[in-house]
């Protein structure tokens, strides 16, 4: 009977294993992983995350952050300039077109602590190898001078110098000389003043 029992165990076993995936399955998991990032001995970047997956197979490997991820990249002078944080986010080590790429998802927040600007959207890409940053979906920029909107954003990978490629209602307000005005917040041109305001431009 002992004999019989321990045939049918390892059975039972072998057929769980035959179910399961070995592309659904994580090779390894990292709870509270932590990564700097360096250059010349100055700390450019470090990572945070809860928990990250790896997982490899023939055609692709690649990291899962299936709780989160928290990004701080630094300034050349060794202060923290921007943060970049998502619910998710999936490291490609060799993606489809054989280049690395970092995606983040779902309410995405970067902000540049010295230029006191968020950008909020759904969906984040980063070239590591390019230092870029972007998106194609729907994006908010704030700014202590106003808010923009629209489609698809481009920029470095700090965040300093954005572009918003489809922007929708947008404009800045700003004081001079106590005259109201309006900037072109897109195409950075102005300040114009406001229709119907009564005063010649």
């Amino acid at each position: 009977m002992a004999v019989a029992f321990v045939v049918y165990s390892c059975k039972s076993n072998l057929g769980e294993a035959e179910q399961l995936s070995l592309g659904e399955t994580p090779m390894q998991t990292v709870d509270d992983m932590f990564f700097l990032q360096s250059e010349n001995g100055r700390l450019k970047m470090r990572v945070e995350a809860p928990r990250m997956e790896v997982y490899e197979n023939d055609s692709t490997a690649y990291d899962l952050f299936p709780f989160g991820i928290k990004v701080f990249g630094y300034s050349e002078e060794g202060a923290l300039e921007t943060t970049i944080t998502s619910r998710q986010a999936r490291h490609d080590k060799k993606g489809p077109d054989g280049k690395e790429k970092w995606s983040a998802f779902g309410h995405v927040v970067i902000k540049n602590i010295m230029k006191q600007e968020t950008m909020e959207t759904d969906t984040l890409y980063w070239d590591n190898n390019a230092h870029e940053i972007w998106t194609d979906v729907y994006i908010k920029m704030y700014s202590p001078s106003g808010s923009m909107q629209g489609y698809g954003m481009r920029s470095d990978e700090l965040a300093r110098n954005s572009i918003l490629l489809l922007p929708f209602d947008n404009e800045f307000l700003l004081g001079q000389e106590n005259e109201d005005a309006v900037v072109d917040s897109v195409n950075f041109i102005g300040p114009f003043l406001l229709k119907n305001s009564g005063k010649s431009e």
